[in-house]
C-alpha cells in the first residue's frame, strides 16, 4: 500500500480491562496513559465514566492531565430507546468526564434491535443519529462504533448501512466497523470494508476487530488494506474472552511491512518496552512467544539456523529485532552445533573458538548432560558456568563434601519443618566447614546451610537471595522414580539469573541448580563472565 496515515486507537485501559485476570487502578490508567501519549498513540480510551467508581475516578485525575499528542476519548452507549439524547443520563456522564473525544457504541444487528434491546429497527436509527448529533454539538469529536457491524451486514447489509448513515448525519468524525464476535473471516471482511469505504468516503472508516478465531491482527490489517484509517485495539492483546486485536503486532506490521504512516513510527524501537510496561501494570507475565516483543521472537535454537543468522541476518529473521527493541538470542541444547555455542559464548561475554578440539568435546558433553535432563536453554548462568569451565579450567574455590537434608511434618500443630547439614571444603584450607540450617523445606535449608558454611570466604554471596523455583518431572511412566528437573532464579538486588539441576532425586537437583548459582555470582564479581546486558 502507498504510505497513508493511520490513527491509532488504543482501547487497552476500557476493552482490554474486561480480560480476564486484567485490572488497573485509577493511577495506573493515568501512568499507563502517559506512556501511550509518549509513544505516540492518536487516541487513548480512558473507560466508561459512570460504569464504576474506577473509571470515574481516572477521568477526575486525567482532567488535570495533558496530553502531548494523544487525545483522551470516553466511551458510553447511544442514548436509551424512546428517550432523547438531551435527557439522556449516561449522556450526560460523558460529557462531565470533559474529554476531547467520546466514542460511542450502537447497534448494527437487527437481532441485537428486537431481541435485545426490544425496540424497532427505526427507533435504533434515531438513537444513533441523535445521539451522535448531541454529542457533537456540545463540541465533542465522536468516534462510532458499529457493534457487530460484520454479523448485521451479513444479517441485512442495507440495514446496516443505514446504522453508518445515521451516524454519519449525526457528524460522526469516524464510523467504526465492529467484529465483536471475532468470527469474521478475512476475505469477507476485506470485502465488506472495501463496500463501507467506497460509500462513506467522506467519512473515515476504522477497525475494531477480537481474537476469537485467531485473525484479529490479520482482519486489522486486510482492514486497512481495504481502506480503513484508523485501527483499534489493545496492548499485548488484552480484552475480553481471547482477547482483542494486539497492537503490539499490529503496529510493527502497518509501520514496517505495510508502509502506514504513523505518529508512533519514530518510537518503534522503543516497542518491546513499552509492551513489557503494560504487563508490568496489568502484573501479568509476558508472553515469550509474542510475535516482535516476545523473548523468543527472535531465538534462535537449531545449528542451522543460528550458523544461517550469524552470516546473514535476514536469512532466519524477517526484520532486524532492534526496530522493535528486542534482540537475537540463541538457546543451546542437544541440537546445538558449533557456531550456536560459540554465538552464546559471545553473547554471554566469554571467549571460546569455534572450531577446536575443545568444541568437539564441549558439545559432545553438552549433549550428554541435556540427556540427562539439564536444560541450558532456560538456564544461562548455568551454561555460562559451564563454558568458563571447559574453554578456560575454572574451577570451584569451594567443594561439597556431604550434605544431609532431615523433614519433620507435625501434624498435629500443622507444621513443616527441614534440617540441613553441609560439610564443604573452601580453597585450600585444611578444616571442613559444617553447618547446620533449618526451614520450612530442605531446598532452604540446604541453602541456608550453605551460606552459613561459606561465611566469612564468600561475602559477595550474602545478597544472592532466590526468587523463583520450578520443578518439572521429565518422564512419563515412572512415577516418583522419574528424574526431576530444578530450576532457580536468584537475584543478587540488581541483576537476576538462572540456573538449572538435573537428578532423579530433587534435592541433589536443587543442589546442583543452587551450586551453579553460587558459581555464577563468584564468577561475576571477578570477571570471568558477564550478564548479556552488559555486552
Amino acid at each position: 500500500m502507498s504510505e497513508k496515515a493511520v490513527c491509532i486507537y488504543d482501547t487497552t485501559l476500557r476493552d482490554g480491562t474486561q480480560g480476564e485476570g486484567i485490572s488497573f487502578s485509577a493511577q495506573d490508567k493515568l501512568l499507563l496513559a502517559r506512556e501511550m501519549d509518549a509513544f505516540g498513540i492518536d487516541y487513548i480510551e480512558g473507560g466508561w465514566p459512570g460504569s464504576n467508581p474506577r473509571d470515574m475516578a481516572f477521568f477526575d485525575l486525567a482532567k488535570r492531565e495533558r496530553f502531548a499528542h494523544a487525545k483522551l476519548a470516553a466511551f458510553g452507549s447511544t442514548c436509551r430507546a424512546g428517550v432523547a439524547a438531551s435527557e439522556d443520563a449516561q449522556l450526560a456522564t460523558l460529557l462531565e468526564a470533559e474529554t476531547p473525544v467520546v466514542t460511542i457504541f450502537g447497534k448494527t444487528w437487527l437481532l441485537h434491535v428486537t431481541e435485545v434491546l426490544r425496540t424497532t429497527a427505526e427507533e435504533n436509527l434515531r438513537m444513533i443519529e441523535d445521539s451522535v448529533r448531541f454529542l457533537c454539538d456540545a463540541g465533542r469529536e465522536v468516534v462510532y462504533d458499529a457493534e457487530h457491524f460484520f454479523d448485521g451486514f451479513a444479517d441485512d447489509p442495507a440495514y446496516a448501512f443505514a446504522t453508518l448513515e445515521a451516524a454519519q448525519r449525526g457528524g460522526a468524525s469516524f464510523l467504526v466497523l465492529c467484529d465483536t464476535n471475532g468470527g469474521t473471516q478475512v476475505d469477507a471482511l476485506k470485502g465488506i470494508v472495501a463496500q463501507v469505504c467506497a460509500r462513506f468516503g467522506d467519512v473515515p472508516v476504522g477497525m475494531h476487530c477480537h481474537d476469537d478465531s485467531g485473525l484479529g491482527v490479520a482482519l486489522s490489517l486486510a482492514g486497512v488494506e481495504a481502506g480503513a484509517r484508523m485501527v483499534q485495539g489493545t496492548m499485548n492483546g488484552y480484552g475480553e474472552r481471547v482477547g482483542n486485536a494486539n497492537l503490539t503486532t499490529i503496529l510493527p506490521n502497518l509501520h514496517f511491512k505495510l508502509g502506514a504512516k504513523l505518529a508512533c513510527g519514530p518510537h518503534m524501537a522503543g516497542l518491546r518496552d513499552f509492551s513489557l510496561a503494560v504487563d508490568r501494570f496489568a502484573n501479568v507475565a509476558p508472553n515469550s512467544k509474542a510475535p516482535f516483543v516476545g523473548e523468543s521472537a527472535f531465538a534462535h535454537k537449531g545449528g542451522v539456523h543460528a550458523n544461517a543468522a550469524r552470516k546473514v541476518a535476514h536469512s532466519y529473521e524477517h526484520m532486524k529485532p532492534e526496530l522493535v527493541g528486542n534482540r537475537r538470542r540463541i538457546l543451546l541444547s542437544d541440537m546445538s552445533g558449533g557456531t550456536s555455542v560459540a554465538l552464546k559464548a559471545q553473547e554471554l561475554g566469554i571467549a571460546v573458538e569455534e572450531k577446536s578440539p575443545e568444541m568437539r568435546t564441549f558439545l559432545e558433553k553438552l549433549k550428554l548432560l541435556e540427556s540427562q535432563g539439564h536444560e541450558y536453554e532456560n538456564a544461562d548462568a548455568s551454561f555460562a558456568v559451564l563454558l568458563c569451565q571447559h574453554f578456560h579450567g575454572l574451577e570451584d574455590t569451594f567443594r561439597l563434601v556431604s550434605y544431609r537434608t532431615i523433614s519433620e511434618v507435625v501434624r498435629d500443630k500443622q507444621e513443616n519443618l527441614s534440617e540441613a547439614v553441609v560439610k564443604i571444603r573452601v580453597e585450600d584450607e585444611p578444616d571442613i566447614k559444617i553447618a547446620v540450617a533449618e526451614s520450612t523445606g530442605p531446598v532452604g535449608a540446604l541453602d541456608h546451610a550453605m551460606r552459613l558454611a561459606f561465611g566469612a570466604h564468600f561475602p559477595e554471596l550474602g545478597c544472592v537471595q532466590l526468587i523463583d523455583y520450578k520443578v518439572r518431572i521429565l518422564q512419563t511412566g515412572l512415577g516418583t522414580d522419574s528424574v526431576v528437573q530444578v530450576l532457580i532464579n536468584s537475584t543478587d538486588g540488581q541483576r537476576s539469573w538462572w540456573t538449572c539441576g538435573a537428578d532423579p532425586n530433587i534435592i541433589e537437583a536443587s543442589w546442583l541448580a543452587l551450586r551453579d548459582s553460587y558459581r555464577y555470582k563468584l564468577m561475576l564479581e571477578n570477571g570471568a563472565i558477564r550478564l548479556p546486558e552488559e555486552t
